[in-house]
């Protein structure tokens, strides 16, 4: 018998994605990959990738941190953290200067060209996101991002993913 898309379980839309009674993390999963998509496309339009934008936020957010500590914040490996701030330095974006508290550490920086690049992805960025959510209601996106907050907060066990 041939299925049509009207009959249950057919839609070959439903078939490629979770429902909304999937489990959690595939969810989250799934929503990551959109909002990355979108948000790295946003970034490309500027000669940058996701990575790119998610470091240079994170230097905008948490300033101060140590290369390792910034690793460590993105969930992000010490070699491939130091590869990508090298290559961020390169580009004039960031700069990286010893820590008062332990010369050895280096503490990475946005330079003003890195400042204005993160806020012009950003822009774009904020767009992106802003339109993936455009049918949520704002109470519900609230408690979303209330929820996802308390996902992340809940445990001080190290936390070996990676968010880029």
């Amino acid at each position: 018998m041939n299925a049509t898309p009207s009959e249950p379980g057919t839609d070959p839309r439903v078939a490629l994605g979770p429902g909304p009674d999937s489990e959690l993390t595939w969810l989250l999963h799934r929503a990551a990959q959109r909002l990355h998509t979108d948000v790295g496309a946003a970034a490309a339009r500027h000669g940058a990738t996701l990575r790119d934008h998610i470091v240079l936020s994170a230097l905008d957010k948490t300033r101060g941190l140590t290369q390792i500590e910034l690793g460590q914040a993105l969930g992000v490996d010490k070699t491939t953290m130091v590869a990508e701030l090298d290559r961020l330095e390169r580009a004039g974006l960031i700069e990286r200067t010893a820590d008062p508290r332990d010369r050895r550490a280096r503490i990475p920086a946005l330079t003003d060209a890195g400042e204005r690049l993160r806020a012009t992805i950003a822009v774009d960025a904020t767009a992106a996101e802003t339109a993936a959510v455009a049918s949520v209601d704002s109470r519900r996106l609230a408690d979303l991002r209330d929820v996802l907050y308390a996902i992340i907060t809940a445990t001080t066990a190290d936390d070996p993913g990676s968010c880029i």
